[in-house]
């Protein structure tokens, strides 16, 4: 039988060591690299998300985590054992729930629950009492015995949740787990995994291409192009820019950042038909711009806000986000 590594892995924010350690993980398909020396931690109890558009590498990266694919270089440690070396143990440690569905729509939530239990050695009375507690805790208990397919999308995930969580994990992985969902049944989901997270410390990595979604973690992981461009909490990240992000739209952008920043000495960067700069007093300085330019240069509109995740993404990328529906991911 597997032991757990003896080696130490690193610390995390607040102290204690990591349920996940990803070290200088890198993979490769043929000439085209997806991980370029990704390295994060993941705490107890934490809610961690990997935020990023498609083709970032996220997809790969969970796939890596789960046990599903080899990395071509570094290493991942999920619940104390080598994602590569010792896959059984971490299956037996992690739930899982993907992004396609994985339950039987003509079973009922009790009998795919008990499917769920068999594959991880469970029977008879222990095995009742857990496909009850469950059910139970994701509020489906009075549907037990409906055939899955007369539940709602929401209700569903709520099934493949308690599945994952059928043999008490201390690490549970969810691939864009809110895909197709409701709002509704997606505050749900996510209060659920909050619970999961504050009342009995599981750690819990969310992949998501959804800013309001990693607003919700405790910290995340900003993905491009198979880095990471930025890591740590939510509000940390946006502090970072700090002040206020000014964007205008104009059918000549070029020639509105070279007049900023010739004419106001401040940095502005274009994308697509529209110029961004960043100012401690964005509300004055975007009047001010408008006023000395409106003789040369059209200016269809002009937004002042307080920095998002999409303006780190930016910050640091140069790009958009462009967060299109993540079914189609590239690896």
């Amino acid at each position: 039988m597997a032991t757990l590594l003896q080696d130490p892995v690193s610390t995390v924010p607040g102290g204690g060591s990591a349920a996940i350690h990803v070290e200088d993980l890198r993979h490769n398909y043929g000439k085209r690299s997806a991980l370029n020396g990704i390295s994060f931690d993941v705490a107890g109890g934490e809610i961690f998300a990997l935020l990023g558009p498609n083709g970032s590498g996220k997809t790969t990266l969970f796939r890596i985590l789960s046990t599903l694919m080899m990395p071509t270089g570094g290493r991942a440690v999920v619940a104390g054992f080598d994602a590569a070396r010792q896959p059984v143990e971490v299956r037996r440690r992690i739930g899982v729930v993907f992004q396609a569905r994985s339950l039987d729509l003509k079973l009922t939530a009790v009998e795919n629950l008990w499917h769920q239990g068999h594959l991880y050695g469970l029977h008879g009375a222990p095995l009742q009492s857990r496909v009850r507690e469950m059910l139970d805790r994701v509020g489906l208990a009075e549907r037990a015995k409906d055939r899955v397919e007369t539940f709602s999308g929401g209700m569903q995930r709520r099934v493949e949740l308690a599945k994952g969580l059928m043999h008490n994990p201390g690490v549970l992985l969810l691939d864009e787990p809110t895909t197709g969902l409701d709002p509704g049944a997606r505050h749900d989901v996510w209060q659920y995994l909050q619970q999961l997270s504050t009342e009995e410390r599981v750690s819990i990595l969310v992949t998501t291409h959804l800013m309001d979604e990693a607003e919700r973690c405790d910290r995340l992981a900003i993905l491009h192009e198979g880095r990471i461009v930025a890591l740590g909490t939510p509000a940390g990240l946006r502090a970072e820019i700090g002040g206020d992000v000014v964007v205008f739209e104009s059918d000549q952008p070029e020639a509105l950042a070279s007049l900023i920043k010739h004419g106001f000495g401040v940095p502005a960067s274009i994308i697509g038909d529209k110029v961004r700069l960043k100012s401690s007093d964005g509300h004055q300085l975007a009047s001010t711009i408008v006023e000395s330019v409106r003789d040369r240069i059209q200016i269809q509109s002009v937004s002042v806000s307080k920095p998002t995740l999409e303006d780190v993404f930016i910050d640091r990328t140069g790009h958009r986000f462009w967060a299109e529906k993540p079914a189609e991911e590239a690896k």
